[in-house]
């Protein structure tokens, strides 16, 4: 072959790799946990035929999809006896194309919680799921056709509210945060939840690196990666004990924490430029948004917002701005490197699900149920607002110009028409 035959060979592999790579969601709210995707033609305010297929889900649950090329995947659990289940759709018609079951014991949740509160990563050789109850913490790998190429068990979960961490692939490595209860007198005598950061390698299942962090009360946040103003790669965690903490990747340790919270922390991270926010709260208020910039060689904490700041949904920062969608249905526009808010308005529902952006409009279910669009500016337009038929607690998945709803007991895809 000519040496410009080959050129373009290699530049056709290149672009091919790029765009299918685009297309996957790997993780619980996409590319490094940021929730946004490329603009799509999916509908603010659909009718019954812009939904290309629905389909009931085996027991119930608020695992969001995972998608690899033509493969959804996802978990959920049958509310009485603790069974997992572990799924694999067909994107194009919905049709199961395997379904695995896993016998876990029941345990205590909290009443908007589910033994599938966790979100599966995959990559191009295997789906990574993880759940617990008061025995045993379950972290698996199983190949795209259903097959289980290696299991590890963490030991007992310790929390007041079940379990809900989602894992990530970063490099060669499979990563989960392991923040438990750190109070045994708030369990009646139960050992003391032993909290950590743990890092696999995603072929074999071998521990990479592990990490003991403090405990305090169970937090729920899943990493992604910083890139400080030197380069320095970060892995960002999140929790109660250590506030926002960076972590060098490749070993585990702890580089530098701020500790801005003074409550639990279930959403996740989120890089809005140079700055790391995280936020605390508890389901009665006092909630907080803290953006810290670790650069400098000391993290400082740069803003606070504690009005209307979210407590479960996690933002979505995007060109220069943070959009904070509120538990209660209120959703606020700031500036993402002052933390002024630019714009406020009050949509109404609850909300235990994360807003994705989608070109320039915002998406999130609210837990009665409705699809609810608005307009990713100070304006914040209600766009639609569209029952799904059923109650939800997730977050909405999207590839290749198509979006994936998980309710309690059902899985829709919407759009891409």
């Amino acid at each position: 072959m000519s040496t410009s035959r080959l050129l373009l060979a290699a530049l056709v592999l290149a672009v091919t790799t790029s765009s299918l790579s685009a297309q996957q969601w790997t993780r619980f709210r996409g590319p490094n946990g940021s929730g946004i995707a490329p603009a799509a033609d999916i509908p603010s305010a659909p009718q019954p035929s812009d939904f290309n297929w629905k389909v009931k889900l085996p027991g119930l649950g608020h695992s969001s999809p995972s998608i690899w090329g033509n493969r959804v995947f996802l978990m959920s659990a049958d509310p009485d006896s603790g069974l997992r289940y572990v799924l694999c759709l067909d994107a194009q018609t919905g049709k199961t194309i395997w379904q695995k079951e896993f016998a876990a014991g029941a345990s205590h949740l909290h009443s908007k919680s589910s033994y599938a509160s966790c979100s599966p990563a995959v990559d191009d050789m295997h789906l990574y799921v993880a759940w617990a109850d008061d025995e045993q913490t379950i972290l698996m790998a199983l190949n795209h056709d259903g097959e289980t190429s290696w299991r590890i068990d963490l030991g007992p979960w310790v929390s007041q509210h079940g379990f809900g961490t989602s894992p990530i692939v970063l490099d060669d490595k499979v990563i989960i945060s392991l923040m438990q209860l750190g109070d045994e007198g708030k369990l009646r005598g139960r050992p003391i939840g032993k909290s950590r950061l743990v890092a696999f390698d995603r072929k074999t299942g071998e521990r990479v690196w592990e990490v003991e962090r403090e405990s305090d009360v169970a937090a729920y946040s899943v990493p992604c990666l910083y890139e400080g103003k030197d380069g320095q790669k970060m892995l960002i965690c999140n929790s109660s004990a250590h506030g926002i903490a960076g972590h060098d990747p490749e070993t585990g340790k702890q580089l530098w924490s701020e500790k801005v919270f003074n409550m639990r922390s279930v959403s996740s991270p989120v890089v809005a430029g140079n700055l790391v926010l995280g936020s605390s709260g508890s389901g009665g208020g006092g909630n907080t948004i803290s953006a810290v910039d670790p650069n400098g060689g000391e993290p400082k904490l740069v803003w606070k917002m504690a009005r209307q700041a979210s407590y479960v949904p996690t933002p979505v920062a995007y060109e220069g701005k943070l959009f904070v969608w509120y538990d209660k249905g209120i959703v606020s526009c700031l500036d993402a490197a002052t933390g002024k808010v630019l714009g406020q308005k009050r949509i109404g529902g609850n909300y235990y699900g994360s807003p994705v952006l989608v070109g320039d409009r915002l998406f999130c279910i609210s837990e009665e149920g409705s699809l609810v669009v608005v307009s990713a500016d100070t304006n914040l337009e209600v766009l639609g607002e569209t029952s799904l038929g059923e109650g939800s607690e997730s977050t909405p998945s999207i590839s290749d110009g198509v979006m994936y709803l998980r309710t309690y007991s059902h899985l829709m895809s919407l759009g891409g028409k």
